[in-house]
This record gives C-alpha cells, sequence and structure tokens, in this order.
C-alpha cells in the first residue's frame, strides 16, 4: 500500500498537500491532530469530531498502558475497537513523558523507569516494551521511543540523547509487527546535532520522520531554524511530523517549511479553561466583558457553538461551573484548528501560502 503522496508543491514556499494512506483512511496533508492523550478528546464525542472534519487523533501508549492496561485493549482487539473511533490514530510512544515527567523517571541506555503518577509503581520503559504496547493498540502510526530534552540543554546531554535515540529506535523497528513506524529526531537546538540524528535515522531507515523537541522552551525563532534546517535534510516523498506545536501562526509558518503533519493540546485545553480562538485573536471567554456581549464566540465562524450560543451564555456557563462551557469552548477551537488546515492546504495548492 502507497503510504504518501505529494499532490502539490507551493512555487512560494516548501508548502506541499498530499494524502497520507492508512488503514483507518486517507489523510489530506497539511493535518492537524487533536490531542485524545488517554483514548479520549477531553469533554468531546467522536461524532462531534467527525462532525467537524477532524481526520485523525493522536493517543499516548504510556498513559494507556498505565490506563486501562493492555490486557483490556488486547481482549477488545485493538484501540480502534475499543473506543469505537474508526478513522486514522497514532500513537505517541511515551518519550514525550521522558520531558514531562522528569521527576518520575531514571534514565540510562536500556530505557526508563518511570514512577507512576498514579498510583506510585515502578515500570521499566525499554524500545522493546514500547513497540510491544503499540502492537496491542495497533493504531495506524506508531511512535519510536525517544529521549525528549528540555531547553536548554548541554551539547553533552543532547548528544547523549541522539545516541540513545538512535539506538532505541533500531530496537522499535526490530520489535515493531505491523503499522506505520515513524522514527523522531531529537537533538536540542544545535542544528549540526539535529542533522547527525536525522542522516543516523536515515540509515536505518523508516516510513515517516518526526521532529520532537520543539516548542520545549525555546525562543520561537530557535523553532523556526530548528524545522527549517531539518527538513532540508529529510526526503522529499516521506510524510513529517512535527510534534506537540499548534499556535494556528504556527501551523502555517511551518506549514510553509513543509510540515505536513501536527498535534497540540492547545485547542482542547486552552478551550476547557476559557480561552477561545477566533478570526480577530484569542479571547479569554470568561472575562467580565462578555457578560452581555450576545454574538457569537466567533462571528465568522459556523461551528455547532457559534451558530446556537453567544459570548454571554458561555461566560455564564464558565461562571457557574457547568461543564457545557468547556464542551462548547473545546468543540469551537477544534473547529477553528481545523478550519486553518483547510485554508493552509487551499492556499498552498493556489501558491498563495
Amino acid at each position: 500500500m502507497k503510504l504518501f503522496e505529494i499532490l502539490h508543491k507551493s512555487k512560494i514556499s516548501n508548502a506541499r498537500i498530499g494524502k497520507l494512506y492508512t488503514q483507518h483512511g486517507v489523510i489530506d496533508t497539511p493535518v492537524f491532530m487533536p490531542v485524545g492523550t488517554q483514548a479520549t478528546v477531553k469533554t468531546q464525542m467522536f461524532r462531534d469530531l467527525l462532525e467537524n472534519k477532524v481526520q485523525m487523533l493522536c493517543m499516548n501508549a504510556y498513559h494507556l498502558y498505565l490506563r486501562p492496561g493492555l490486557e483490556i485493549i488486547e481482549k477488545a482487539k485493538g484501540i480502534h475497537k475499543f473506543t469505537g473511533f474508526d478513522k486514522p490514530i497514532l500513537t505517541d510512544s511515551g518519550g514525550f513523558q521522558v520531558f514531562s515527567l522528569a521527576d518520575l523517571r531514571d534514565i540510562d541506555n536500556d530505557g526508563v523507569t518511570f514512577t507512576s503518577h498514579l498510583d506510585g509503581s515502578r515500570h521499566k520503559f525499554t524500545p522493546e516494551l514500547v513497540a510491544h504496547i503499540q502492537n496491542i493498540l495497533s493504531p495506524d502510526i506508531k511512535m519510536i521511543f525517544d529521549e525528549c530534552l528540555s531547553w536548554p540543554a548541554t551539547r553533552g546531554a543532547t548528544e547523549l540523547s541522539i545516541t540513545r535515540t538512535t539506538e532505541w529506535a533500531k530496537r522499535c523497528k526490530n520489535a515493531n509487527t505491523g503499522g506505520i513506524l515513524f522514527s523522531i529526531i531529537q537533538g536540542s537546538s544545535y542544528i549540526d546535532l539535529r542533522k547527525k540524528a536525522c542522516h543516523k535515522l536515515l540509515e536505518i531507515g523508516f516510513p515517516g520522520y518526526a521532529i520532537g523537541g520543539v516548542s520545549c522552551g525555546e525562543p520561537k525563532e530557535i523553532s523556526y531554524e530548528i524545522v527549517k534546517n531539518v527538513v532540508k535534510e529529510l526526503p522529499e516523498d516521506k510524510p513529517r511530523y512535527l510534534m506537540g506545536v499548534g499556535p494556528p501562526e504556527d501551523l502555517i509558518e511551518f506549514a510553509k517549511l513543509g510540515i505536513d503533519i501536527f498535534d497540540c493540546v492547545l485547542p482542547t485545553r486552552n478551550g476547557r479553561t476559557g480561552t477561545v480562538f477566533t478570526s480577530q485573536g484569542k479571547l479569554v471567554i470568561k472575562n467580565a466583558t462578555y457578560q452581555e456581549d450576545f454574538t457569537p464566540i466567533d462571528p465568522k465562524c459556523n461551528c455547532y457553538a457559534c451558530k446556537n450560543y453567544t459570548r454571554a451564555y458561555v461566560r455564564h456557563l464558565f461562571q457557574v461551573g457547568e461543564i457545557l462551557g468547556p464542551v462548547l469552548a473545546t468543540l469551537h477551537n477544534i473547529h477553528f484548528f481545523i478550519q486553518t488546515m483547510q485554508k493552509i492546504r487551499k492556499s498552498i495548492s493556489q501558491d498563495k501560502l
């Protein structure tokens, strides 16, 4: 089965539009994945995601290993049947938790030992275990296990991270059974080390390549420099995934650099806390200024929330602690992000991005 097809390359940037072929459907790229860490996009039903043209979801192998556990998902015959979501799913390997749970883990060349944030139990994550977890989850796209560093990182720590990630990538590939396995390029903000990491992974060979360790504390101009230089080293005929980056302005800029796949918790996390993205910029719907504002969240938006509710009402829901407030704000944000990606694809096809 063909994996990736480029339909159009921009004449004014490195952007491209394409199709990514998976067992559970064909994805139009560039694409944005809402994050469903624990096999659900918080506050949203899958029906609402599909109505808003969500093409694929990002879930997390580390969290699903802890809860509900591999035995239950194996009995369900994989993550698609367990969740009832019949569209493409990508699972992150737990490498991001090496970064985000730094206080709860010990790392060595063999893998990472995590102290569970749930009950304090200890779990040794090796590349083989990560591959086994994802083999059972059986998503469309799997990620290798990697060491994600915070910024700034010393050159020595970064070199060690690259060595580990390269070795873990080989071990993940050897233990993988089925599905599409992406590797992850690390290297912090050292451009020469990023290129070195990229070449090592290209030698091993993968159907897709992700850029990790971006948006981990570094200034935005450094993020752009990292991605611009790494993309130059990547094969044109393979999909490129920029992990964990999501502000709308960044989706535009990184798409121009040639990125095909994005994910971020921003639309859901911000929605749950009362911040919404609009055609006029972000606004905090909980603020008193919207107490008597009877216009939609975004007058230019045609999502269910904007067609049926006002800013005043959504603010009221947040003020009284009603769950419908986060539901509507998150639904709107996801719609806004998916619409942004549709506009990006259209602009690329017209050589206007």
